[in-house]
């Protein structure tokens, strides 16, 4: 079988999807199928010095990903334009299209109708609902209309939408996609490479790790690391980058907050390390984006053996698997006093840590270990798998 994926990222690029679009395809078998990637040039963050996975790898051009707005439109249809030129010459079975850049579904629907291939939209991020709920678009923008209209006429033309929570799935139902197309399918972590460490002595670190973007809640922390500021039995770790990123040092420095630390992003070979040096790890999420959006980072927490601190909504899917395995905390937006209520009373009782630890690894290796993952995916897409895939998942 002859499989096409379509993404701006992939390997040995360190953005999120190109990993676990990285990881799905490792796991396909190159004797019993045929994978081609198209991609852009790694550029995003951090290079994965992992070899890279048996598949050909289409490379377009200097089609390179920028953060700045104007820049990052140009490169979006710049990308657009030249997956397409290259599309039209494969002739998949099966077409996989991801969200970055957006409306790159279009490009699987047109295979779809040419070559009467099978196409499927693995959502990331909702569009254009992520970019309304964010303030970029107007609800009632022509622009909006369009992204739209465009983005749910290719949905609803697909063989299969895989949602990454059943979040996004209503999200995509009220957009009046059939619930008969949409599988969900949340993501995952290596639980080979991420593994659970002892907790450290010391202050009690709180960790964030990844992109620190639009989407993520920034005032709740920002709050509880000024309340505590003076308190050196809390320590605050932020490795990575990002829009609020930039936003959350210029408070800190301003604050004179000196119980925080930033670094860059933690190559994929230093993640294990890296998250294991927090006593809690932190995922934040605005309310405006429930369902455009469901954060990716509680996996890896979950696989480090660490409980999930999650500043979001509760009608979430970061939100259903604390309360469903019991293995962190879920904080209001905005409710500062109970995060620091929390905090400290995490800090005076270190066995709570641990215990919701022990029950985040736990339930992890259970639904979301990586073979688990990449099994619920290549099931939606009808994608036969190696034996140690399939073995790992049973």
């Amino acid at each position: 079988m002859r499989i096409l994926a379509i993404n701006q990222f992939f390997w040995p690029d360190s953005a999120a999807t190109g990993r676990l679009l990285t990881d799905l395809t490792e796991l396909i078998d190159p004797k019993l199928h045929e994978v081609t990637v198209v991609c852009g040039v790694p550029d995003y963050g951090a290079i994965d010095l992992a070899g890279p996975p048996r598949v050909q790898i289409v490379q377009l051009g200097n089609v390179g990903f920028s953060r700045g707005k104007i820049r990052r439109l140009v490169s979006y249809a710049t990308f657009f334009l030249a997956a397409a030129i290259r599309g039209i010459r494969e002739k998949p079975d099966i077409v996989l299209t991801m969200t970055t850049p957006p409306l790159i579904c279009l490009l699987g629907t047109l295979l779809k109708r040419l070559r009467g291939s099978r196409h499927f939209i693995w959502e990331m991020d909702l569009y254009p609902d992520i970019a309304v709920d964010l303030d970029m678009l107007s609800p009632r923008s022509l622009a909006t209309r369009l992204i739209g209209s465009l983005a749910d006429f290719s949905r609803n033309k697909a063989d299969g939408i895989i949602a990454l929570g059943e979040d996004m799935k209503s999200r995509l139902v009220a957009r009046g996609v059939s619930t008969n197309k949409i599988r969900v399918a949340e993501n995952w972590a290596d639980g080979c490479e991420i593994l659970p460490s002892p907790f450290e002595q010391g202050p009690l670190t709180i960790h964030y790790s990844g992109t620190f973007g639009l989407a993520h809640e920034e005032y709740t922390i920002s709050e509880a690391m000024r309340q505590l500021r003076h308190d050196n039995a809390f320590r605050f770790v932020f490795a990575g980058a990002g829009a609020r990123r930039k936003r959350l040092e210029d408070f800190c420095r301003i604050e004179d907050i000196r119980t925080v630390e930033f670094r860059p992003y933690a190559r994929r070979s230093e993640l294990s390390a890296s998250l294991a040096e927090g006593h809690v790890g932190l995922v934040t999420q605005v309310p405006e984006t429930i369902g455009a959006i469901v954060p990716s980072k509680i996996y890896g927490i979950m696989a480090a053996g660490r409980p999930v601190l999650y500043i979001g909504p509760q009608d979430t899917t970061p939100a259903r698997i604390i309360q469903q395995h019991h293995c962190g905390w879920q904080i209001q937006p905005g409710d500062a006093a109970a995060l620091v209520r929390l905090l400290r009373q995490l800090e005076g009782n270190r066995d709570l840590l641990r215990n919701a630890g022990m029950r985040a690894r736990e339930s992890f290796e259970q639904f979301y270990d990586k073979p688990i993952g990449i099994s619920r995916v290549l099931s939606i897409l009808g994608i036969s798998q190696v034996m140690g895939a399939t073995n790992a998942a049973a």
